[in-house]
C-alpha cells in the first residue's frame, strides 16, 4: 500500500536522494574514469545527479571522461531516473484523483486513501513495458542508421544506439558524444527518430495509457488531462519551430550554413529539446540572443506531467491560461473543454508557477555574483537546471565548484519539486473552522 496524505513525496525524495548518494560513490571509483583522468567529488555529485535527475548538464566530456564503467553507471542511473520519475508521478497522481474523487463522489469504493496493491503493479508494469518498448525499437532504428551510415561496428552501433535511446527517452540530455548530436544534425533518420522518442517520453504515462484504452475501444472520451497535454504540447512545438527556425535561418553559426532542408530539420529539432530533450544539433552558444530567449520560455514550461521532461508542465501552464481567459472574460468560474476547473486546481497551479520563478530568479542573482557571465548566459543556465532540461551555453564546465554544487542542488529541486509539491498540496486536508470577513484589495 502507498502512504497516505503527506508521507508519499517524502518517500520520493528520500528514494532519489539514495540513488544520487550512491550514483556519486560509483562515479567516484577509479574505474569510472578513463586513463588519466580524475574525478573529484563535486564531478561525481553533479554528474550522478544530472543522471538520476535526467537533466543532461555536464562538468566533464562524457566521451573523453569516463570508462566504459562509469558510461554504464550512467546510463544505469538514467533509467532508474526516468523509470522512477515517470512511475512515481503516476502514482502519485493516480492516489490524488482517488482522493479528490473522494469528496466529489462520496462511495464506498472511495473510502480508501490508498492504493491497491493490484493498481501499483499495474502502473508500475505499464511503465516498464512502455519505455521498454520505446527504448527498444529507437535502438534498433538509431543502431542501424550508426552502422549502415557512419562505419560503425555492429557492438559500437548497438551500443551507441542503446546509450542514446535510453537517453533521448527519458529526457535525459546525455551524450556519448562531445558534440552532443551536432555531427547528426542534417541526418533525418538520427534526428527525426531522437524527436519522436523526446516528445514521447515527455507526454507521460497517463496519456500514452489512456491512448492504448482509446486504441483498444475501451474508452471513447479523451480526458481534460489527455486533451490539454496534446493541445498545449502540439501548440508550443509549432511555435517553438516557427520562432526558432525564422530566429537563426541566416546565423552562419547555427542554421546559416545549411540548405533549406537541413534548416528545417534543425530547427525542428532546436525547438523540440527544450521540453526537457537536452540534446543539441546546434551550437547553442552561438545562438542569437532573443532565440535564447524563446528556449527559455520553452524550458520553463517543459512537456506533460508523470512523464520525463521538466518544467512546470503543460498542464500548469494551460491551466493558468484559461484562468486569465476567464478573467479578461469576466465569468465567475473558469471552464476548459467542457470542464470546469475547480479553485484548487488553479491555487496549485499559481503555487508551482510562482515557485519556479522564485527559484529561477535566486538562482540567476546568485550565479551572476559567483561568475563572470553574462545575464542571458546564467539565466539560460539557471532555467535549464531548475527545470531539468540539460540544454546550456556552454559555461557549465567553466562554472566554480560552489556553483556546481548549487545547480546539483537545483536539478534535485527541478526534478522532484513539482511532482512532490503537486502530490503534497492536493493531499494536504486542512479545513478552516472559520471564514473571516470578506474584503478586497486594489489589484494592477
Amino acid at each position: 500500500m502507498v502512504p497516505a496524505a503527506g508521507r508519499p513525496a517524502r518517500t520520493v525524495v528520500i528514494g532519489f536522494g539514495a540513488a544520487v548518494v550512491l550514483g556519486t560513490a560509483l562515479l567516484s571509483l577509479p574505474a569510472a574514469s578513463a586513463e588519466g583522468r580524475d574525478t573529484d567529488l563535486v564531478q561525481a555529485l553533479f554528474s550522478a545527479t544530472s543522471a538520476v535527475c535526467i537533466t543532461g548538464l555536464a562538468v566533464v566530456d562524457t566521451e573523453q571522461h569516463w570508462s566504459l564503467f562509469g558510461e554504464m553507471v550512467i546510463l544505469g542511473l538514467i533509467q532508474t531516473g526516468g523509470l522512477g520519475i515517470m512511475t512515481l508521478a503516476s502514482l502519485l497522481g493516480l492516489l490524488v484523483s482517488r482522493r479528490l474523487g473522494l469528496r466529489m463522489e462520496l462511495t464506498a469504493q472511495s473510502e480508501t486513501k490508498s492504493l491497491g496493491l493490484g493498481e501499483v503493479r499495474k502502473v508500475i508494469t505499464g511503465v516498464i513495458k512502455l519505455s521498454l518498448l520505446f527504448e527498444l525499437a529507437i535502438t534498433a532504428v538509431l543502431a542501424t542508421r550508426l552502422a549502415l551510415a557512419y562505419g560503425y561496428s555492429p557492438t559500437e552501433a548497438l551500443y551507441s544506439g542503446g546509450f542514446h535511446a535510453v537517453s533521448a527517452w527519458n529526457n535525459a540530455g546525455l551524450s556519448l558524444y562531445n558534440d552532443s548530436m551536432t555531427r547528426f544534425a542534417e541526418d533525418p533518420w538520427i534526428c527525426l527518430t531522437v524527436i519522436v522518442a523526446v516528445v514521447a517520453g515527455g507526454l507521460g504515462f497517463p496519456v500514452w495509457f489512456e491512448l492504448g484504452r482509446r486504441i483498444s475501444g475501451r474508452q471513447r472520451r479523451w480526458s481534460l488531462h489527455t486533451k490539454i497535454t496534446l493541445a498545449v504540447t502540439g501548440l508550443l512545438l509549432i511555435a517553438g519551430f516557427t520562432a526558432i527556425t525564422a530566429g537563426e535561418w541566416d546565423n552562419r553559426d547555427t542554421l546559416g550554413g545549411m540548405g533549406w532542408p537541413g534548416k528545417l530539420l534543425a530547427g525542428a529539432f532546436a525547438a523540440v529539446m527544450p521540453r526537457s530533450g537536452g540534446l543539441n544539433s546546434v551550437d547553442i552558444g552561438e545562438m542569437n540572443t532573443a532565440t535564447l530567449l524563446v528556449q527559455d520560455v520553452l524550458m520553463f514550461i517543459g512537456g506533460g506531467s508523470s512523464g520525463t521532461a521538466g518544467g512546470i508542465k503543460v498542464t500548469t501552464f494551460a491551466v493558468l491560461a484559461f484562468v486569465i481567459v476567464a478573467e479578461i472574460r469576466g465569468e465567475p468560474s473558469v471552464h476548459a473543454m467542457g470542464r470546469r476547473l475547480s479553485a484548487v486546481v488553479q491555487r496549485q497551479a499559481l503555487t508551482i508557477v510562482l515557485l519556479s520563478v522564485a527559484l529561477v530568479m535566486l538562482t540567476t542573482l546568485t550565479l551572476l555574483l559567483l561568475t563572470p557571465f553574462t545575464l542571458d548566459e546564467v539565466l539560460f543556465e539557471s532555467i535549464s537546471a531548475v527545470a531539468t532540461v540539460g540544454l546550456s551555453t556552454g559555461i557549465t564546465p567553466d562554472l566554480p565548484p560552489v556553483a556546481h554544487v548549487l545547480m546539483s542542488v537545483l536539478m534535485f529541486i527541478g526534478r522532484l519539486g513539482p511532482v512532490t509539491l503537486a502530490a503534497a498540496l492536493a493531499l494536504r486536508d486542512r479545513p478552516r473552522k472559520y471564514e473571516l470577513p470578506e474584503e478586497r484589495p486594489i489589484v494592477g
